[in-house]
């Protein structure tokens, strides 16, 4: 999919980037189920491990506060507060989840995982990824085409400019 929207697309394209990793980690725990805790010295778990601490804590930090932010309030100004209203809220929720997820894969790529850091990792990591999946979804099919719709080119520079420089 494609945007003209700068803003959108750019929301766009971090959240395929957010679906691939989340891809990733399903794949992990899938394995990991069968076989035990993986190695952290592989290097496509460090890889993994590196990428989910650093992308989860860009998601819920850098990219869900700029959607609080200016989305959001872009949209209440416009008379659309419900669903920034209902993503504030998912936002919320995965928030403590993801800094769990993030803080144990960065232990675990440092010492590896012992036994009770892998369960919870399994446990929490499946929720993340469901719960982002699903937002994910939710942003694609009824966010980015309200902002896609609805926003004018000064406030699309302006919001564009100001994401651009919180990268």
């Amino acid at each position: 999919m494609s945007f003209t929207n700068r803003v959108s697309q750019a929301l766009h394209d971090e959240h395929g980037a957010t679906v691939a990793l989340m891809e990733r980690v399903e794949q992990m725990l899938a394995r990991g189920r069968r076989t035990g805790a993986p190695d952290r010295t592989d290097s496509g778990v460090a890889r993994l491990l590196a990428d989910l601490s650093s992308g989860v804590e860009a998601e819920i930090n850098r990219h869900f506060a700029f959607e609080e932010d200016h989305i959001f309030t872009y949209l209440e100004a416009i008379g659309d507060a419900g669903i920034g209203e209902h993503l504030t809220g998912e936002h919320a929720a995965m928030r403590p989840i993801g800094a769990r997820v993030a803080e144990i894969a960065r232990t675990a790529a440092a010492n590896g995982f012992t036994a009770a850091d892998w369960q919870e990792f399994i446990q929490l990591a499946q929720e993340l990824s469901d719960r982002m999946l699903a937002h994910v979804q939710k942003e694609e099919m009824a966010l980015l085409p309200v902002i896609e719709e609805n926003m004018d080119p000064q406030t699309e520079e302006r919001l564009y400019q100001e994401y651009v420089e919180n990268a």
